[in-house]
Parts: structure tokens; C-alpha cells; sequence
């Protein structure tokens, strides 16, 4: 029987559909060998990719640290800088269209301040014969780049002389709030880091002590955990933060700080690593490494702790937002971090009375920075649950 020819009607229609169809089952095939091949950790990659949200998450916590990194070039003016013509000048709204013409560039109005002479309230109104155009890697206030080089180089900003750029309004001494919240998230978010790297330490070494050994070691240290939480979390963290003298250094109170957060948080990470080497240790691989002469500590560092090292890493994600939260707290109520250390729970610190809720909404901005970082960690941290164990 002869064989149809490949430029025969139909033919190539007919043949030209199974062609994908091949190839499509080609590389399930290649990918369902390479799941049985592959690593634990590019097994828990494939599943935590899956998790869209954790991904959004991951993106978020990205972004937010690259700006704390970097928090001086994207924050339009210094910190510290008093605007006195605008000491509580609200947000100013990002406009488009000027009398029916479209820009492609935003720009802001100009600022007409007025007080009304009844309840003697300072009033910002927008003065619409004034146009200024935001820039990208605009020419600003000096610097110093992480205290090593001088620059005056900012990622946003405006260029016009005596023009005003506040994207969040200012403070009761004209600071602007969008670069004190950037710059206040350089502290906000490596409290998390700092702290959980101690936590890390103490909750491996004494959780593995604990469940590797037992006995009356095991005994002591749960009682110590127990101990400690047993206290309330907010009373416990004021006490020991009135403890630090009001002459230290906002360095050594940014440090003293967070070795408190640290000698409190690492109670449960210690808990989930006694547990697990419970389980562990009298497995075949920890006995042979025994036989074959490992010491005690190089079978916990070595072969043990690396088993679970997926669960420790969810842990110490969903303990970071704790520790975010702690500070903030602390800073907020006034015995944690203090002026002129900038954090979110500093900024949020103004805010505390009713008067400049209704009237100032604005400065509550640095507790909706908060909310963001912490549910992006929460969410890191479920993705991360989710994959840690990528075989079921």
C-alpha cells in the first residue's frame, strides 16, 4: 500500500496534529523522571512555586528589604529635613490631566497653606497655577550611602526650585513622611533578621541538647522554656526594655532590643528541634554515623538537624513577622526603640491620641507598612509549610 504524500490534501493536517501531541508527552514523561531524580529542595521549589500567593509574598519582602538596602537613594529628601512652611501638610494627589489635557508624566499641584480663622487649623489647598512633574534620578539632599559615600542622587523626586514633593504628608516638624517610612524600614525589617539569627542559634543548641540527650538536661531546659513562657509576652518585653538605661546609644538600644526579642522568641523554634531529634535520633543513618565514630555534635550539626532543615526554615519564616510586631509594639508604647532612631513603631508613636487621628489620618501609614510586611511573611511562610513536605 503506498503512502499518502506529505503535500496531499489533508495529509498535513491529519499528521501535523499528533506532532504536538508527541512532544507534549515527550517532556511529561522527562519531567515526571526528573520529580523521582530530583533534591529535596528543588522538590520543596517546585511545590512553593505552585503557591501563587507565597510567590506574590516573596516578591513583596523582596521589593520592601531592596528599598531598606538602598533607603537613602529612594527617599526624596532627608530624613531628618524640617519643611517649617508645612509642618502637617497632607498627601498630595498624583494628577494626570490639567484642564482636559492628558500628561503621560504625573505631576503634583503646588500647596497654598491658609489658616481658618475659627478653629485656627492650618488648611492646604492645591494651588492649580502651579505644575511640577515627578522625575525619576533627580538631583537632591546630600547623603552619606551606608555612611561610606557621599551622593546626592534620588530615585524619585521633583526638580523645580522651591517645589514640594509629599506623597504622605508630614509630621508636626515638616518631615517627610513617604523618606522617614523608607528610612524606618531599614530597622523595622532587620530587627526581624538580627533577631531571629539569635533565636536561631539558641534554639538549635539547646532544643538539639534537649532532644538529643534527654534526661535531666532535657528536664531543666523544658522547665526554662516553660518558664519563660509562661509570662506575658507585652509586660515581660516593657520590663526588660525599661531595664536599659536612658544613656545608652540608639545604637546599643537598637541591639539591647533585640537581644531581648531574641532570649524570648527562641522557646518555640527550640521546642519543634527537641521534638524532631526525639524522633531522630536512634533512626539507622544517626546510628551508623555513631558507629562510624562522629562525635555527639558533629551527629546533631551533620546529619540530624539537616533532615528537617525544611521545617526550621518555615519556623524561622513565620517568626520573623513576630519579631516585626515586637518592636513595634515596644516603640509604639514608648520603652522600645526612641528618637532619633527612625522605625515604623517610632513613627507610629505620634499617633497615639484621637486629635490627630481625625485630623492628621496620615501619620497611621508606617502601621499600614506593618500589616503588609507581616502578612507577606505569614504568607511566605504557608507556602513554605505547604512544600516542606513536596512527597505528599
Amino acid at each position: 500500500m503506498a503512502l499518502p504524500k506529505a503535500n496531499a490534501p489533508g495529509v498535513r493536517e491529519r499528521f501535523g496534529a499528533l506532532v504536538p501531541r508527541f512532544g507534549r508527552e515527550r517532556r511529561e514523561k522527562q519531567l515526571d523522571e526528573s520529580y523521582f531524580v530530583a533534591s529535596q529542595w528543588r522538590l520543596m521549589w517546585r511545590k512553593f512555586k505552585k503557591h501563587r500567593l507565597a510567590m506574590a509574598a516573596t516578591v513583596v519582602i523582596a521589593l520592601f528589604y531592596l528599598v531598606a538596602i538602598f533607603a537613602e537613594f529612594f527617599a526624596p529628601y532627608d530624613y531628618q529635613l524640617r519643611h517649617t512652611g508645612y509642618v502637617f501638610a497632607p498627601p498630595q494627589r498624583i494628577h494626570f490631566f490639567d484642564k482636559g489635557k492628558f500628561y503621560i508624566r504625573p505631576f503634583v499641584y503646588g500647596m497654598n497653606r491658609s489658616i481658618d480663622p475659627k478653629s485656627l487649623r492650618k488648611i492646604t489647598t492645591e494651588n492649580r497655577d502651579e505644575k511640577f512633574f515627578i522625575r525619576f534620578f533627580v538631583r537632591g539632599d546630600e547623603y552619606k550611602m551606608w555612611g561610606l559615600w557621599t551622593m546626592d542622587l534620588h530615585f524619585i523626586g521633583v526638580e523645580e526650585e522651591n517645589a514640594k514633593l509629599f506623597l504622605f504628608g508630614t509630621d508636626r516638624l515638616g518631615r517627610d513622611m513617604f523618606s522617614r517610612i523608607i528610612i524606618g524600614s531599614r530597622i523595622s525589617l532587620s530587627v526581624g533578621l538580627v533577631g531571629i539569627t539569635m533565636s536561631l542559634v539558641l534554639g538549635l543548641l539547646l532544643g538539639g541538647i534537649s532532644g538529643y540527650y534527654g534526661g535531666a538536661i532535657d528536664t531543666v531546659i523544658q522547665r526554662i522554656i516553660e518558664l519563660l513562657r509562661s509570662f506575658p509576652s507585652i509586660p515581660l518585653w516593657m520590663a526588660l526594655s525599661a531595664a536599659l538605661p536612658l544613656t545608652w546609644s540608639p545604637i546599643r538600644v537598637y541591639f539591647g532590643i533585640t537581644v531581648i526579642l531574641s532570649l524570648i522568641g527562641w522557646t518555640g523554634l527550640a521546642r519543634i528541634v527537641r521534638g524532631k531529634l526525639l524522633s531522630l535520633r536512634n533512626e539507622d543513618f544517626a546510628t551508623a554515623a555513631i558507629i562510624s565514630g562522629c562525635r555527639e555534635l558533629t551527629v546533631i550539626t551533620r546529619h540530624l538537624l539537616p533532615s528537617f532543615m525544611s521545617h526550621i526554615i518555615v519556623s524561622i519564616t513565620l517568626a520573623i513577622p513576630n519579631m516585626i510586631l515586637a518592636e513595634t509594639s515596644l516603640s509604639f508604647l514608648g520603652v522600645g526603640l526612641r528618637p532619633p532612631v527612625t522605625s515604623w513603631g517610632v513613627l507610629l508613636k505620634e499617633a497615639q491620641n484621637i486629635r490627630t487621628v481625625v485630623l492628621q489620618p496620615w501619620l497611621l501609614l508606617p502601621g499600614v507598612f506593618v500589616i503588609i510586611a507581616v502578612l507577606a511573611f505569614n504568607f511566605v511562610g504557608d507556602g513554605a509549610r505547604d512544600a516542606a513536605d513536596p512527597y505528599t
